[in-house]
């Protein structure tokens, strides 16, 4: 059992909350059954697992196992102990050091028909994790992050995402090699943008089809403006003259999943 928090294990997880440690290490730390789970299921790598008894249950620790027959690494900390690592409150007691997953835009695998995200520099990590969620909702090929201004495995957004980050594929890249791929692929682009736009719902997403949302606070760069297919609005109704991006990408993204009749 570990007891001491200078254990150089516990400090190492401690060290990964910061986003420079977990990119120059190629970890990152998830805490919770339900999406420690979800990554290993999804394939990636645990090389940590850490327990406290007092909220761990048999159940949890079985579907793990059996998920990860030749893993044996399992490790017992003290309440203290746990409790100086832990980041969300209502834990089940169960915390996990992964390998980091980088896939690059050539790796992404297409259906014949792809439905693509792309988020240009996004900011909030529970805005991402939202976003991710909704992909994984509607089974979208892949979620591509350009000039991303918040880190991938943040745990704000492992969590937001409920654990459906490890199970979408997801690239970062930069605007400019995000829209030559696309051209590539012979993949619409479709960007939200208030001027010189249409209604969403009069577009034809039955293609192969890119949906491009832009930061809340500043929108989208001008070269997806001039690189779109058609720039496109959620017409607003109140007061308000925008929505949060999560929200957007999930109204869009099924509107396109309807005409596809998914």
């Amino acid at each position: 059992m570990i007891t001491s928090k200078s254990n150089p294990k516990i400090k190492n997880i401690i060290k990964l909350q910061k986003a420079s440690e977990r990119i120059s290490q190629g970890l990152f730390v998830v805490e919770g059954f339900r999406e420690i789970h979800r990554a290993i299921r999804s394939g990636f790598q645990v090389m940590e697992l850490y327990q406290y008894e007092g909220l761990t249950n048999a159940g949890q620790l079985d579907a793990i196992f059996g998920s990860l027959p030749s893993f044996n690494g399992l490790q017992t900390v003290t309440k203290d102990v746990f409790e100086k690592v832990a980041y969300r409150e209502g834990s089940d007691g169960l915390i996990a050091v992964f390998s980091s997953k980088n896939t690059s835009l050539p790796e992404l695998k297409l259906s014949k028909n792809p439905l693509v995200i792309v988020l240009e520099a996004v900011e909030k990590p529970g805005n991402l994790g939202a976003v991710l969620r909704t992909a994984d909702a509607a089974g979208v090929d892949a979620v591509i992050l350009c000039n991303s201004l918040t880190d991938l495995y943040n745990p704000n957004t492992i969590r937001a995402s409920l654990g459906c980050i490890f199970s979408v594929q997801i690239t970062t890249t930069t605007t400019e090699k995000a829209i030559e791929w696309l051209h590539e692929h012979d993949i619409s682009i479709f960007c939200t943008y208030l001027e010189a736009s249409v209604d969403y719902r009069t577009i034809d997403y039955t293609k192969p089809t890119a949906i491009v949302m832009g930061a809340e606070s500043t929108g989208l760069t001008i070269p997806w403006v001039k690189n779109a297919n058609q720039n496109i609005l959620i017409s607003m109704r109140g007061i308000a003259d925008s929505l949060n991006v999560s929200v957007s990408s999930a109204i869009v993204v099924f509107e396109a999943l309807r005409q596809r009749n998914c």
